[in-house]
């Protein structure tokens, strides 16, 4: 279990990052046009897993532009935001804000993701949704690089994030 902030209170996860080197825990999460999708739909790229609690705040938003615009130089890297947010919402704040990049991905059928991958959050005002997390996989997806963030206002390092996806493609 983590231990994060929400505006400086403390706040837990349901458990912790996977850790460096292990293989990362198969999921199963939806897309903006409702297909399901799994690690497999993926194979052969490394994958940013860009984990936000809701697209519909400023830091959260802020990440997904962010990825969107290092997206464009990336090539064989695939960059997956995902969080709780139903997919029609995700569409719709994409389509606002030209997102067209990266990958949207919800928890709608299936919620173990933030289990397995330990950020789903089990207390405080945010309880039930994920917190922000980088996980990157490699092409085999094992972790290579993970962040969790220590305080769900700030957003993620994602210099940081992004070497270590292009050292393994």
């Amino acid at each position: 279990m983590a231990t994060i902030t929400f505006k400086g209170n403390p706040v837990q996860t349901i458990g912790s990052l996977p850790a460096k080197g292990t293989k990362a825990p198969d999921f199963r999460l939806t897309t903006g046009d409702l297909i399901d999708v799994s690690l497999a739909t993926y194979a052969g790229k490394v994958k940013i897993l860009n984990i936000v609690p809701s697209l519909d705040t400023g830091v959260c938003a802020a990440s997904a532009r962010a990825f969107n615009k290092a997206a464009a130089s990336l090539g064989d890297i695939v960059i997956l935001t995902i969080s709780r947010d139903l997919p029609f919402a995700q569409k719709r704040f994409c389509e606002a804000e030209g997102i067209d990049k990266v990958v949207t991905l919800s928890e709608l059928r299936d919620r173990e993701f933030g289990k397995a991958y330990g950020v789903e959050m089990i207390s405080g005002p945010l309880a039930g949704l994920l917190s922000r997390a980088i996980v990157v996989l490699d092409r085999d997806n094992r972790v290579v690089y993970t962040e969790q963030v220590p305080e769900i206002t700030q957003e993620p390092n994602y210099a940081a994030s992004l070497d270590a996806a292009k050292q393994v493609v």
